[in-house]
């Protein structure tokens, strides 16, 4: 039997000393230039997937995740996981910890996939469960969102 995609790395949770040098970088960086960052929301089946497709050449921080999820990434980036940077390349689906904040630098476009199972109804419930950051969401600022709600 083979498999699609192997899993060759984990996304840990964040030690406390790089999520102080994480924020220390968004302090002086996020929020200076207005960014595009399209996202997609599903909910079905007692799941929420959130998609989001980054551009080539872009450095992207994300919130502190306080929920285990599973992460897809398709196309060629550098992750922070933990203390350490990882390459991706192609399509990779990652078991991803809760007490993590991530650092994307997307070197083609990429798209990143986050899914875990729920019982929100909407998306700002879905948000709320995954961060305690969720009003500094992109998703929350921005009117680039595309949203499927099946009720299933």
């Amino acid at each position: 039997m083979s498999a699609l995609a192997i899993p060759t790395a984990t996304l840990p949770p964040t030690p406390d000393d790089i999520l102080a040098k994480i924020r220390k970088w968004e302090s002086k960086h996020v929020g200076h230039e207005p960014i595009d960052v399209p996202t997609e929301h599903v909910i079905h089946g007692g799941m929420y997937t959130r998609t989001i497709l980054m551009p080539a050449g872009m450095v992207l921080t994300g919130a502190l995740l306080k929920v285990a999820t599973v992460v897809i990434v398709t196309g060629t980036a550098a992750v922070l996981a933990g203390d350490v940077w990882l390459r991706l390349e192609g399509y990779n689906v990652i078991p991803a910890s809760a007490g993590r904040k991530q650092v994307f630098v997307s070197y083609t476009p990429v798209i990143i996939t986050m899914a875990f199972p729920t019982r929100a109804k909407t998306v700002e419930e879905a948000e709320a469960e995954f961060t305690d950051e969720a009003d500094g969401l992109l998703s929350r600022r921005q009117d680039a969102n595309r949203v499927v709600i099946t009720g299933e």
